[in-house]
């Protein structure tokens, strides 16, 4: 499965409204997860089994949760059985079908 998501604490550490010291903690644990991932401006994409993708977004609420009174998450799930190396694979057929277009 691919498994997008966003999660970061409700309330931000200064009078900046930033987040990103406490999304940072969540990173890291999708790093130290071993998952293949991919983050970019507004989501962080794992891929691995039902289970495991779980236990990894339930940490990132966790540690969060250690200094924030409340915790938003937002969720995407590609849930395809059978199929891996889908955080590139689905990247490919895009470029591919994009440079099919092209050339008609």
């Amino acid at each position: 499965m691919l498994l997008a998501f966003s999660v970061a604490p409700t309330v931000a550490a200064d009078d900046t409204g930033s987040v990103s010291d406490a999304v940072a903690r969540a990173i890291r644990i999708v790093r130290d997860s071993g998952l293949p991932h991919r983050t970019d401006a507004m989501f962080t994409t794992i891929e691995g089994e039902w289970d495991e993708c779980m236990a990894v977004v339930k940490r990132c609420c966790d540690v969060l949760a250690e200094t924030s009174p409340r915790v938003g998450l937002v969720l995407k799930a590609d849930i395809r059985p059978g199929f891996t190396g889908e955080l590139d694979g689905k990247l490919e057929r895009l470029e591919d079908a994009l440079d099919r277009q092209r050339d008609e």
